[in-house]
């Protein structure tokens, strides 16, 4: 916390080494080298006490170096007699050095130490290796450096032998050693002086180091040609640098473009041409002059030296370096010097080197080689030195080796890479010099008769024949008949030769093994081996520890404030500790960036998904926790964010779980991590820091951060950043375009051939089909072989690698055979842009429209167009600058493949949204971005299909997701049209059924199982993308359907992917609508027909005459029975029982009927006595129907024969077992179906999965349920209760069920109706008990009395002797019999009373009571129970024709009718099937649920928006694609005539504008002309009278 920077990285230094105590014990270990052999022990002491010795002898230099001035010899005796030798820390003290008195002895025993620590360093690969390691151990070179810097007198040649030897011993010391090149290399500054050896030791430093080469200063290279201007032209100072331009085979474009700025900088001090006429006499003296020759520091040699340097600057195709050197050395002075009859073999092969890589293997064409006639003069002479070696081939005492080399290497290398160029040679050309090419190809196959030649020059004058040959078949060029056979020959020569110079190689191999150690001797290589083992053994087990401490560390940082006690907490919370060592972090970017870097990974790290530790990592965690935060409980991470304590005793984890990153993104950017990437991305030159950084921006941005991402923009666009931070960007993508140009090369003889292959095909009618098929098994033969070749012979080489690593150099020749494709590793610059295009990516990650733009435009004084640099990236990186767009698979391999994808993945994430502008952008771009796209889709990736057809498929999909995202929500057809003008629509067509070829082949094989992307998925990309631009082009639409008169499997493609493809309507906010096409989601196949026809028929409509709020309530049910139905389709029983569920409700309803009518015929049973019995007649009437039905049984339709047959069973059984066996089977029938069906149920709904209440809650289950107890209680209780089934004909018939809900749907009408009549017969009552008592009196039949048989005798009391009985004694009484017979009787109550007299003072009373009664209720209330229930039924009898008419006639997605599709060009029926399809959008639905939220395209991430704020606005409602499609046709085709005779009036006025400007010309000059003749006609007039 404090804010003094030192204090602050010490002790950050030191809590990182706290930190990683076992990360560097383990690294100590990787150091350990073991003396195995005795030769090692005695090499080991003899190193030991030479370095002691010169140690202490350089030391004491001052007492033996020879110097004006100083000690005589005995003052040097004296001396060394006074001094106390120091010791060496290894050295004891009765063996301690000594330093001679003598002084010449001291340079002797200096001298004999470095001659033997060089030889050493001399000896074999393998000895050499272990030698140099020993030595930097022992710390050799950092004595020998010290020796460098003893101060001598110049004229002391004891001294200057000394240091030769110092220097021989360095350059040996790190020769093919990188870890010692880069130990040489931190003392750089002790060689950078003009001596001729400090510059041969850095030629050795640099030497195949491409890492060193890449990152070398602009001093160095300055300091080397300043020091041929200043000291000399010496030929050292333009090896290194030739050294320097060139490592480890790969081109180093920075050192070609630095050297190169140099020497044209140095002028004609460095840069020494003979190119006028006196200075080339000189040049042809000193070729020959033989001392001049054989001086290799002479001014031949320098010329030589200087012309090969500029050829391996040009080399790997560098644009600048290649024209700097066209005007340097022009072509014109090169064929004068090569063409010199002195010219000597070394200066024709630095000449033509450079003419082939500055010429010829250019990046551009240059058309002064291929139309003048430069180079045929150079074929010429060629021919003549062709002669000359092949003339020497019986006289070799008289032979030039230099001369046959430079034939058969730089003559057949500049003649094959002339006619395999890629720009080709012109054609008329060629024809007029066609004797000179046929000359070239009978000399170089007088080459292959010389018998000098060795394995690999045999190999160049083949392919140099073999390019030849296939220019001529190419050209139609005629070859004499018996030079064609010789050649034809000779191809079938080469296929054996390769194979027995394979052999002849491995039996070479077999004998030059190293002999094993004589049994019982030490196994020294063993012993080393079990070394190796212990190291990866202590590795492996170190590994999760290094990572648990790490972690550990991580979390210190993260919560520092539970490190100290509670009142000094508040310091560190808030994220302050954060913040300052974000902060402290920017001063580190130029001082101390090992630290710096450190803390960027530590950052990086809190940001990472939780790792998992094995239990000895947990283990250890636990440890330092507990010591770290003791026992309390550290906050988690989301904690800390929100803010809440917690505190505890157990000692808890804190990494971070998944659904906190969010969190710490956050938390990182608001102490300061945004701000700090991009500050350092501004201004660090570090590339290590670069890279971390912009590592730590993807980490905050991942998954799409919007709060991040808003951050950046932000400090961006606000703090004015932006275009300093895209000037890094853009310059890095610059650079990795130039270093791909210049360091991924192809074999341009293959791409040659292959051309020329694709143009045989065409011309192929020319020559004989016996000839071609020749001619094809021929190259078919020599590929198999050659890779058969190439992969044995280097197993085999591994394997004698394994055995002595000595041999070297012999598979060389070999290797020269094989002409295949190397891929070169990337250099930091091209493998930087993968995490740069990443973080780039999430940028515009979730669509982030703000940044999408900002890239593409920053609206700065310079602006830097992202968007269309990533696109020319991509164009580099996939070779189209060579036009080789059908050759990708020679640019893309597994290295770079990756970065491909990747590129791919930043441009589509710059496109969805959509982004119209970067959309239009990338469309209109000069590159040939949209053919590359193009092409990784449609043309074949070898050889990486072969070997990772998950790699190229991968390649596909995100080629087809680009062209996708580039015409995403566009409502013209620019783009569409522009890419459909790129490419063939059958080509489409066919690499999608290709794909889906794949796929199948892949399903079967076992090892594609587990792959993310499928083939089958990535042809239906391409189909979807087909789909659409099927749209504009009605070709393309009519190879997409399939033809029915066509085989099925040909187009099962078609039809498979017809059926998985689903494209929906909908409305964005600015209510425009859109199509969306998409992949059916694989679980969208599991939802049950069932479910599809409830949801249909029972969705209701809201308010607004829609069905999608409904709809959209059922979709979390829906999808969770997908899930569940695919889970069950793992269990087949489960799931079989599951799909006929139908089949066993009807069974069991079937077989309730039966048990019923079984019940009601023959109950009681066993009354009658003849049970099982029948006639004779009806028993063979029994049996004779079952065999009748059985027969049948096949030939009826499958449910009426099994149900006659099932009928004729059981009634048969009926009487053959015995009626209450037969009833109780059936009922054990019937439960167990019964069972069987509920286990479907469950299986259909995964009714337990829900949990208790919904099981509860879940009526229909609790239905089903009832049943099944109902079947338990008949089987059991009583055959009664079997009634109760019958009540399943009302949920199988919805008549029956609309009869039910006729009473139940008004119930509450109904019910207080009929409370209302129970409350009249109340009030009736009353009246009834109070004034009409006597004329309640009903006529009964009465019981007899138990033990009075006599009818005399009632059982009641209130009995009158007429049979007549009071029924209104008591109020209870009478309101039940009003009730009662009152409600029964038509008439009312007044049916059951006495018939009163009219003579009765009451009778106008009775009267009044009785007709009130049936008036009020018989009448009124009973008929309005009555027309309740009949209204409620004609209203479901209406509202179910409603529905069904809905059904038919409405459509469920946006309400409008068919009415609305008559006349129009899309009918109803195809607008519910294909354009508001309602499945469709329940899959939509789905695939937004299931897929990667990152992964969205633009409209899927408007509905997942839409979707989580429950806005179902995205639907469209009465409205549809096709009839504002119609409807705004007529306004199109207006605005076409419109604009058509806008164009044509405009193109009118223009024509009678540029008329009226010529008309005004014309009048103009006239009336000049009057002028001219008005000045003079005054003159003439005046004149005439003056006659």
């Amino acid at each position: 916390m404090q804010d003094y920077p030192p204090l602050v990285s010490g002790s950050l230094q030191l809590i990182f080494k706290h930190f990683s105590q076992r990360a560097e014990m383990l690294q100590a270990f990787k150091q350990v080298q073991l003396l195995v052999s005795e030769q090692d022990v005695d090499n080991y002491k003899q190193i030991k006490a030479d370095l002691d010795q010169l140690r202490l002898t350089v030391e004491k230099s001052e007492l033996w170096v020879e110097k004006s001035g100083v000690y005589s010899s005995e003052e040097l005796g004296v001396r060394l007699a006074e001094e106390d030798v120091v010791l060496s820390p290894v050295q004891e003290e009765d063996n301690k050095p000594q330093i001679d008195s003598n002084k010449g002895n001291n340079y002797n025993i200096v001298k004999e130490i470095l001659q033997r620590l060089t030889k050493l360093c001399n000896q074999s690969k393998k000895s050499r290796v272990q030698q140099q390691r020993l030595l930097k151990n022992m710390g050799a070179h950092t004595v020998v450096l010290d020796l460098l810097q003893i101060q001598y007198e110049q004229n002391d040649e004891k001294m200057q032998q000394i240091m030769t030897l110092a220097h021989t011993f360095l350059q040996n010391f790190c020769k093919g050693n990188h870890q010692n090149q880069v130990l040489l290399h931190k003392h750089l500054n002790l060689f950078l002086t003009p001596g001729l050896l400090e510059a041969e030791t850095m030629r050795h430093i640099f030497m195949n180091n491409y890492q060193l080469c890449n990152e070398i200063s602009d001093r160095v290279v300055h300091h080397y040609v300043h020091c041929i201007e200043t000291h000399g032209r010496h030929t050292k100072y333009l090896k290194f640098l030739e050294t320097i331009v060139k490592s480890d085979g790969k081109y180093v474009k920075k050192c070609q473009d630095k050297v190169m700025t140099e020497l044209v900088n140095a002028g004609e001090d460095v840069l020494v041409f003979y190119n006028d006429r006196s200075s080339f006499q000189v040049l042809k003296d000193l070729m020959r002059s033989e001392r001049e020759r054989s001086d290799e520091d002479g001014a031949l040699a320098y010329h030589n030296t200087l012309v090969e340097l500029l050829a391996a600057c040009t080399e790997g195709k560098n644009v600048y370096t290649e024209l700097k050197c066209n005007s340097l050395l022009p072509l014109d002075d090169i064929v004068k010097v090569v063409t010199e009859e002195n010219c000597v073999p070394e200066v024709k092969t630095a000449y033509v080197n450079f003419v082939n890589h500055c010429y010829v293997d250019t990046e551009v064409e240059m058309k002064e080689i291929y139309t003048s006639c430069h180079i045929w003069k150079l074929f010429d002479n060629f021919l003549v030195d062709m002669a000359t070696v092949c003339n020497t081939t019986i006289d070799r005492n008289h032979a030039d080796p230099l001369l046959e080399k430079y034939v058969t290497d730089a003559v057949m290398g500049i003649v094959k890479g002339f006619f395999s160029s890629p720009f080709s040679v012109n054609h008329s050309v060629l024809q007029s010099n066609q004797s000179t090419f046929i000359k070239l190809l009978q000399s170089a196959f007088r080459l292959t008769n010389c018998n000098w030649t060795t394995s690999a020059q045999k190999a160049n004058i083949e392919s140099c024949i073999k390019t030849l040959a296939d220019v001529a078949k190419a050209r139609a060029i005629a070859i004499p008949v018996d030079l064609d056979s010789q050649v034809n020959h000779l191809s079938l020569k080469i296929h054996t030769s390769t194979v027995q110079r394979a052999a002849k190689d491995w039996r070479i191999s077999a004998r030059s093994r190293p002999r094993k150690e004589p049994l019982g001797g030490p196994d020294y290589k063993n012993i080393i081996d079990k070394l190796q083992g212990v190291v990866s053994l202590l590795e492996e087990q170190f590994s999760p520890l290094v990572q648990a401490e790490f972690s550990v560390l991580v979390d210190v940082l993260y919560s520092p404030e539970l490190l100290f006690p509670e009142n000094a907490r508040l310091r560190c919370e808030s994220g302050i500790f954060m913040s300052k060592l974000i902060k402290h972090t920017k001063k580190l970017m130029d001082k101390e960036e090992k630290l710096c870097v450190k803390i960027l990974q530590t950052l990086r790290e809190m940001l990472d998904q939780k790792e998992c530790f094995n239990e000895s990592g947990n283990e250890l965690r636990k440890i330092l926790l507990n010591r770290y935060f003791g026992n309390q409980k550290p906050l988690s991470r989301s904690e800390l964010v929100s803010g809440n304590n917690s505190s505890g005793s157990t000692i808890m984890d804190i990494d971070k779980p998944c659904n906190t990153m969010v969190d710490i993104q956050c938390l990182l950017d608001c102490v300061g991590a945004s701000e700090l990437v991009i500050d350092l991305i501004m201004n660090t030159k570090n590339d290590l820091v670069f890279e971390e950084s912009i590592l730590l921006g993807v980490a905050l941005l991942r998954g799409g951060n919007t709060q991040t991402q808003n951050s950046f923009y932000s400090q961006l666009s606000k703090q004015k950043k932006s275009e300093k931070f895209f000037k890094v960007f853009y310059d890095r993508m610059r650079l990795a375009q130039q270093e791909i140009r210049a360091t991924v090369s192809v074999n341009m003889f293959e791409l040659g051939s292959r051309k020329r292959d694709e143009d045989s095909d065409v011309s192929s009618n020319r020559f004989k089909k016996g000839k071609e098929s020749g001619l094809y098994l021929r190259e078919e033969m020599r590929g198999q072989l050659k890779e058969a070749s190439s992969v044995t012979s280097k197993a085999f080489c591994a394997f004698r690698k394994e055995l002595d690593s000595d041999l070297e150099g012999q598979t060389s020749e070999m290797s020269g055979t094989e002409e295949i494709i190397e891929e070169i590793q990337m250099s930091p610059a091209i493998t930087i842009m993968k995490p740069i295009l990443r973080y780039l990516q999430l940028l515009c990650e979730n669509h982030n429209s703000d940044l999408q733009n900002f890239l593409r435009n920053q609206s700065n004084k310079t602006n830097y167009n992202l968007v269309c640099e990533t696109l020319q990236f991509l164009d580099c990186i996939c070779g189209s600058t060579t036009g080789g767009l059908g050759l990708l698979g020679l640019y893309i391999n597994e290295s770079n493949v990756d970065l491909v994808l990747q590129t791919l993945e930043t441009i589509t994430e710059y496109c969805q949204g959509p982004c119209h502008d970067n959309q239009s952008c990338i469309v209109k771009h000069e590159s040939n971005g949209i053919d590359i796209i193009i092409a990784l889709i449609i043309n074949s990736i070898n050889p990486l299909e072969k070997n990772r057809l998950d790699l190229v498929m991968e390649l596909k999909n995100n080629a087809s997701k680009l062209l996708l995202a580039i015409m995403e929500s566009r409502h013209d057809s620019e783009n569409a049209e522009k890419i459909l003008y790129k490419m063939r629509p059958m080509e489409l067509v066919e690499v999608m059924k290709e794909v889906y070829a794949q796929g199948l082949e892949s399903e079967e094989d076992e090892d594609n199982i587990g792959s993310q992307i499928t083939s089958r998925d990535v042809g239906h990309n391409i189909y979807i993308l087909a789909h659409q631009l099927a749209r504009h082009n009605k070709l393309l639409q009519q190879c997409l359907r399939p033809s029915p008169g066509k085989e099925y499997d040909r187009e099962d493609a078609l039809h498979y992917y017809a059926k998985h493809t689903a494209q929906i309507e909908i409305v964005r906010h600015d209510r425009t609508m859109e199509q969306i096409v998409f992949p059916v989601p694989n679980i969208c196949e599991y939802i049950t027909e069932e479910s599809k026809m409830r949801v249909f028929t029972t969705t209701e409509r809201d308010d607004q005459g829609s069905k999608v709020n409904d709809f959209f309530q059922q979709f979390d049910n829906l999808y969770n029975e997908m899930k569940w139905q695919k889970k069950i389709r793992k269990n087949r029983v489960l799931f079989w029982f599951s799909s006929h569920i139908s089949l066993w409700g009807s069974i069991s309803f079937y077989l309730a009927n039966l048990l019923n009518f079984v019940v009601a015929t023959f109950y009681p049973f066993g009354d009658d006595g003849d049970e099982g019995t029948l006639s004779s007649m009806w028993n063979i009437t029994l049996w004779a129907s079952l065999g009748l039905f059985t027969a049948l049984l096949p030939v009826f339709p499958k449910p009426w024969g099994i149900l006659f047959f099932l009928v004729s069973l059981i009634l048969r059984a009926i009487y053959t077992m015995g009626l209450a066996p037969a009833l109780f089977l059936l009922g054990s029938v019937n439960l167990f179906n019964k069972l069987v069906f509920l286990a479907s149920f469950v299986g259909n709904q995964g009714t337990f999965t829900r949990g208790y209440k919904a099981v509860v809650m879940d009526m229909l289950f609790v239905y089903h349920l009832a049943y099944a107890i109902i079947c338990v209680l008949g089987l059991f209780v009583h055959e009664f209760f079997y009634s109760f089934l019958l009540f399943d004909l009302v949920s199988r018939e919805e008549t029956l069920l609309n009869v039910i809900k006729s009473v139940t749907r008004n119930g509450r009408s109904i019910f207080l109706t009929a409370v209302l009549a129970i409350f009249l017969v109340y009030f009736f009552s009353i009246i009834g008990f109070l004034f009409l008592k006597d004329d309640f009196r009903m006529e009964v039949d009465p019981l007899p009395l138990p033990g009075h048989p006599s009818q005399d005798t009632c059982l009641c009391e209130r009995c009158e002797d007429d049979g007549m009985e009071r029924v209104c004694d008591t109020l209870l009484m009478c309101i039940i019999t009003v009730l009662n017979q009152g409600l029964r009787n038509g008439g009312g109550v007044g049916d059951i009373l006495r018939r009163p007299s009219k003579e009765e003072p009451l009778f106008a009373a009775r009267v009044v009571y009785d007709l009130l009664f049936f008036f009020v209720v018989i009448i009124i209330v009973l008929n309005l129970i009555f027309g309740v229930i009949i209204d409620t039924f004609a209203d479901l009898r209406s509202e179910k024709q409603r529905k069904e008419e809905i059904l038919k006639t409405t459509c469920f997605i946006c309400g409008l009718e068919r009415d609305k599709f008559d006349n129009k060009t899309v009918t109803f029926e195809e607008h519910i099937k294909s354009e508001h399809n309602m499945w469709h959008y329940l899959y939509f639905l789905v695939l937004v649920k299931v897929k990667d939220p990152t992964e969205y395209t633009g409209p899927e991430s408007y509905v997942a928006q839409m979707i989580a704020e429950k806005n179902l606005e995205w639907f469209p409602r009465m409205r549809a694609m096709s009839l504002v499609s119609n409807e705004g046709d007529n306004e199109q085709n207006e605005m076409r005539s419109l604009q058509e005779k806008l164009t044509n009036t405009v193109t009118l006025i223009s024509q009678l504008s540029s008329q009226l400007a010529e008309l005004k010309e014309q009048m103009t000059e006239q009336r000049k002309n009057k002028q001219r003749m008005g000045f003079l006609a005054p003159q003439s007039n005046h004149y005439i009278p003056g006659n």
